[in-house]
């Protein structure tokens, strides 16, 4: 009983220290019901790495790393959808979308990724907070 108690607190000490004390000033400074523009002005790359650990479930972002369950996502950033890993099996969806990983697509593609290419084989229920997109957005123009 007490060992499931000290794992609870753990798992909580370890949840507080992923979050983000600057989020809500962050937001507030980007104005109300900001855009996606405004939300990139305050975006924070160290927040976006650190939300990409979710995503690191199934890509990985460094240059040459493996393709897992999904792509690699080195390099997205303004690359052709569906198109970034040769060797990689996209879906046909995807494959035939007709886009670029530019900041709006990948905005929306991390709230719904359905929404944006049905059919897609990305299953993923997506990031509901869009500063927390922007942060991830930031982070992945990084890694070029």
């Amino acid at each position: 009983m007490m060992r499931s108690g000290l794992t609870a607190l753990s798992v909580l000490a370890l949840l507080a220290g992923c979050s983000d004390p600057k989020h809500e000033q962050r937001l507030r400074a980007a104005g109300p019901n900001p855009t996606l523009d405004a939300l990139l002005k305050v975006a924070d790359v160290g927040a976006g790495e650190r939300r990409f650990g979710q995503c690191m479930a199934c890509h990985t972002v460094v240059a040459g790393g493996p393709d897992m369950a999904g792509p690699n996502l080195h390099a997205i950033y303004g690359k052709p959808m569906g198109r970034n890993r040769p060797g990689y099996g996209y879906s046909a969806a995807l494959r035939d979308a007709k886009g670029t990983w530019d900041a709006p697509t990948l905005d929306a593609w991390m709230q719904r990724p359905q929404k944006v290419v049905p059919g897609t084989a990305m299953m993923f229920s997506g990031v509901s907070d869009p500063l927390d997109r922007a942060d991830i957005i930031a982070y992945l123009r990084t890694r070029r």
